[in-house]
């Protein structure tokens, strides 16, 4: 069973008309899994802000002043492909919370999986700046949040976005309890992501990155996932697994690409199950990400989310 995490006042984060990160991608995926009839199968986890504590753990002082600030101004374009409206933070350190929530049932309660159906997404966000559609790094908050808080001393962020996750990690390069593999088109957006990014100090590594061609054939792209998965996963010995699940590597996607379909998310999430249930005594958290075609979003996520519950797709 997978508790789900959202919240609708997560649409109050309205960017401009024509923004690939509209509140259509939250209202599609919802409408769908209602439409299903999975939404009503799945309980219902709590929803609260992440405090400033809690953000402090990935992001500077200097950040959250210069958001609130900029907020105090009427918000606006805060970088290149970023906006902040007067719902944008609010929705920001909602979908921080839940993720912050969701590692907390998995971690503490009975249930072993959580999806966070959130937005703004968080992988580009940085330590320091905003960046990419996202303000707060959502997975990282909730990982350094099961290491300082909750006790874990090895945690694992697997982001298979099409796009590389940067902020998360620039957030955990030194870290020796944070592992961080990603697996994405490039060279791409946003220019970081090569294969000798392999992280520094304590942490060297523990990044691993999978940078794939835009022509990659999906027989290839499953096969360089699973090995780089198995193979950090076996170093690592994770007792925690987050997702980055951003499912814009779908051939249609407008953002990305990368020539993937709906059965595809369902193979990775069977992997990423497989690594949980050898490592972490089952234990996932699942954060949405990046997926701009609205609805083949909503049926991507719909064939991720039965695959977190079941280990199986039951219709595609």
């Amino acid at each position: 069973m997978v508790t789900l995490f959202t919240d609708p006042r997560m649409l109050d984060h309205v960017p401009p008309a024509g923004h690939p990160e509209r509140p259509e991608r939250l209202k599609a995926i919802l409408r769908h899994l209602e439409r299903t009839g999975l939404f009503a199968t799945c309980p219902q986890g709590t929803i609260r802000e992440a405090t400033r504590e809690e953000l402090l753990r990935v992001h500077t002082p200097g950040y959250l002043k210069h958001l609130a600030e900029f907020e105090a101004r009427g918000g606006g374009s805060i970088e290149q492909d970023t906006w902040l409206s007067s719902g944008s933070n609010h929705a920001a350190l909602l979908a921080a919370g839940a993720c912050l929530e969701a590692v907390s049932a998995v971690v503490e309660g009975p249930g072993k999986r959580a999806l966070c159906l959130v937005r703004p997404p968080g992988h580009h966000a940085r330590p320091d700046e905003a960046m990419g559609f996202c303000l707060y790094g959502n997975v990282a908050v909730a990982a350094a949040d099961a290491i300082h808080r909750l006790g874990m001393h090895r945690v694992l962020i697997v982001d298979f976005d099409v796009h590389h996750g940067n902020g998360t990690q620039e957030m955990f390069y030194d870290d020796p309890s944070v592992a961080y593999l990603s697996i994405h088109r490039f060279p791409f957006y946003p220019g970081t992501g090569a294969a000798d990014e392999t992280g520094t100090g304590r942490g060297l590594g523990l990044t691993r990155n999978i940078p794939l061609p835009a022509n990659v054939s999906r027989a290839d792209f499953h096969a360089a996932f699973r090995a780089g998965l198995d193979s950090i996963a076996d170093r690592v010995r994770p007792e925690l697994v987050l997702i980055s699940a951003g499912f814009d590597a779908h051939e249609e996607d407008p953002v990305g690409g990368l020539g993937l379909v709906e059965e595809d998310f369902a193979i990775l999430t069977r992997d990423l199950i497989d690594v949980a249930e050898t490592h972490a005594e089952g234990r996932v958290v699942s954060v949405l990400e990046g997926g701009y075609n609205v609805s083949r979003l909503a049926g991507c996520v719909e064939v991720h989310l039965r695959s977190l519950g079941a280990g199986q797709v039951e219709s595609l």
